[in-house]
């Protein structure tokens, strides 16, 4: 099938986004071939979840549901969660701790490392039925993913030819990674929603730095930023990962006292913060190509995966965490800043509409394109203020490089930091 036909990328920079890209459902499945099941690393979840022998969770690749689990040997893995035989769904629940896995189906037995270990009525019963001699239970196996972790998050591959993880990371989102998983973590709490839109828009609006004034105007009023925020986003070597920051306010004037008394808010706990790192950043994310964000906004902490639905439609699975050794002062102070997050929060609340709004606003313009010129058309690098669109392109560029269009093929060769 071609992809190709009626796709058009206007510039050789990546400003002009083709619309087509967020509706097209042949588009879509070629992004789950090209990129979820090809050469990337998927965040599958933190190993805090999966402490104990036989403990595991139920996520999504992309859109594809696994499972994983640490086995009694201490590894952790992770494989499709399809049935071998007549492709049920095997494990149901969220999270919780088995010897094994088994199908509720027509009872196939699996381990924790996705090895077919039971089959009924293999044999027959008195010679009747049952599966051939030849019947191998190595040969039904669930399909297992490459795992690798970095500092208690655990990444997954569908790819034998995906880079080792550290590489594929690189020393600019390794270092921020460093700094949130900086103590052992624990879990607070999960958090989910589904969201009109293209999963793509969502990743845009993460490497985005000039929404956040403008959009967020109670972030703003309490101080968490300014409406021109003091930071910078360093990018990985390719553009396709981030890390943007935006550090606190030195003006007592705009860093949230002079608004408070101003506003009618009963309990104003969650504007409260403790500067618990030796830096000045206030909000700092990590987004990693293709699936998740790393965020700690004051003293909140946060991964938060996209999980893939269809074009129009996709969710959102936050977990929400805390340091072991936090203190109950400071463990408070977390959970009372949930309310900037998640379905609800102050901030995110606003992000998943504008993506709402886009999704509602781009039917039937399949024609048309989007423009990104802040920060300008140049080379795709690093930059140190916020007000650009350079992650955006970046992450565009690598999204064309791995789906192969033949409309851009050419167009890589004019950026040269490949």
């Amino acid at each position: 099938m071609n992809y190709n036909d009626d796709l058009h990328w206007e510039s050789k920079n990546f400003s002009k986004i083709p619309l087509s890209v967020f509706s097209d459902e042949n588009i879509y499945k070629r992004e789950i071939e090209k990129i979820f099941i090809g050469p990337v690393w998927l965040f599958l979840g933190l190993e805090a979840e999966i402490p104990n022998s036989g403990d595991f969770i139920t996520n999504f690749a992309g859109d594809i549901p696994i499972v994983v689990n640490r086995s009694k040997d201490g590894n952790i893995y992770a494989f499709v969660n399809r049935c071998a035989h007549r492709s049920s769904t095997v494990v149901r629940e969220l999270r919780g701790n088995s010897k094994n896995h088994t199908c509720i189906y027509h009872r196939w037995c699996y381990n924790h490392k996705g090895e077919l270990t039971g089959v009924p009525y293999q044999n027959g019963i008195n010679g009747k039925g049952g599966l051939p001699d030849d019947f191998n239970k190595n040969s039904h196996c669930l399909k297992r993913l490459k795992v690798e972790l970095y500092k208690g998050a655990i990444f997954g591959s569908f790819s034998d030819k995906v880079e080792p993880l550290l590489d594929y990371l690189g020393p600019e989102i390794i270092k921020p990674l460093d700094r949130f998983f900086s103590k052992p973590v624990e879990i607070l709490g999960y958090m989910r929603q589904r969201i009109d839109g293209n999963w793509k828009s969502y990743f845009e609006n993460l490497t985005d730095g000039i929404h956040a004034g403008l959009l967020h105007q109670l972030a703003v009023k309490m101080g968490l930023w300014g409406s021109t925020p003091d930071g910078g986003i360093k990018l990985d070597r390719y553009g396709r990962h981030s890390h943007y920051y935006i550090n606190y306010l030195k003006d007592t004037k705009y860093n949230g006292e002079y608004f408070k008394n101003k506003l009618a808010l009963n309990d104003l706990t969650f504007s409260e913060t403790v500067n618990e790192w030796d830096d000045d950043i206030s909000t700092d994310t990590i987004s990693i190509f293709p699936n998740v964000m790393f965020a700690t906004v004051s003293n909140f902490l946060m991964t938060e995966q996209i999980r893939l639905v269809n074009p129009g439609e996709f969710e959102l699975l936050s977990i929400v965490i805390g340091y072991k050794e936090d203190s109950p002062i400071l463990r408070k102070l977390r959970q009372h800043q949930v309310a900037w997050l998640g379905p609800a929060g102050y901030v995110a609340l606003e992000d998943s509409e504008a993506g709402a709004l886009i999704h509602k606003a781009i039917k039937g313009q399949d024609k048309e394109h989007s423009y990104l010129g802040y920060g300008g058309h140049g080379k795709i690098k690093s930059s140190d203020n916020v007000l650009t669109e350079i992650g955006v392109r970046g992450f565009w560029r690598y999204y064309c490089y791995l789906m192969d269009f033949d409309s851009t093929r050419d167009n890589l060769k004019y950026l040269d930091s490949f």
